[in-house]
C-alpha cells in the first residue's frame, strides 16, 4: 500500500525579480516533486499584504491574509527560502508571518492565530552574495517559527556566494550545494509525512 503524496509548501521571502532565494525556491520544488512530494509553489507577490497594523486590521483582514492562513494549513510540511537583509530575514517575510499569525475574531475558523503554524515541518534554507550564505537570517527566523510550534529540520542549507552559484538555465553549478537543498528537502517529506500520519 502506497502512501499519499505529502502536501509541501515552499516559498521565498523576496519578491525581487532576479532573486536569489526564488531561484532556491524554483530548484527545492522540482526536487521535492521528484522525491514524490505534491507540491505548491507560491510567490508571495501574488499575495500583496499592507504592513502589519491592528487598527487597519481592526476594519477588516485582507483576503491575501485569509488566503495565506488556509494555504499554510492545508500543507504538513513546507520550505522556506530566506534571504539576509542586515543580519536577518526580510520585513516581506516578517509582514507575512505577522498577517497569517493574526487571530481573526470574527471568523471562527482562524481565532486561533497559531493554527495555520502549530504542528508544521519547516526546512529552511537561504542564499546571500555573502559567505555566510544567509545564515543568520536563519538564525533569527528559527526561534519565530518556534514560538509558533513549528517542527524544524535539524538540517539548514544556507548557500554562500549565490551570485556565483547559478548557471544560466538557474541550476546550481556546485553539487555540494545541490546536496545542501536535497538534504533540507528530504528531511522535511520524511518529518512530514510522520508527523501528519
Amino acid at each position: 500500500m502506497t502512501s499519499k503524496p505529502l502536501p509541501l509548501l515552499i516559498f521565498a521571502g523576496s519578491t525581487r525579480a532576479q532573486s536569489h532565494n526564488r531561484r532556491l525556491a524554483h530548484i527545492a520544488a522540482d526536487m521535492a516533486r521528484n522525491a514524490g512530494a505534491q507540491v505548491t509553489h507560491i510567490e508571495l507577490a501574488d499575495y500583496e499584504l499592507p504592513i502589519y497594523n491592528a487598527d487597519l486590521e481592526a476594519r477588516g483582514t485582507p483576503a491575501a491574509a485569509i488566503r495565506l492562513k488556509e494555504i499554510f494549513h492545508a500543507h504538513p510540511a513546507w520550505v522556506i527560502c530566506s534571504p539576509e537583509y542586515n543580519g536577518s530575514y526580510t520585513g516581506l517575510l516578517k509582514n507575512t508571518i505577522d498577517w497569517v499569525s493574526s487571530p481573526v475574531k470574527s471568523d471562527p475558523e482562524w481565532t486561533n492565530g497559531i493554527k495555520p503554524f502549530e504542528g508544521k515541518v519547516v526546512g529552511l534554507l537561504s542564499a546571500s552574495p555573502g559567505a555566510l550564505g544567509g545564515l543568520r537570517s536563519l538564525s533569527h527566523l528559527s526561534p519565530m517559527l518556534l514560538n509558533l510550534q513549528c517542527w524544524l529540520t535539524p538540517k539548514q542549507f544556507a548557500l554562500s556566494r549565490a551570485n556565483e552559484a547559478f548557471d544560466p538555465e538557474g541550476q546550481l553549478f556546485a553539487e555540494s550545494a545541490r546536496l545542501g537543498v536535497r538534504g533540507v528537502v528530504e528531511q522535511a517529506i520524511w518529518a512530514g509525512q510522520r508527523l501528519s500520519a
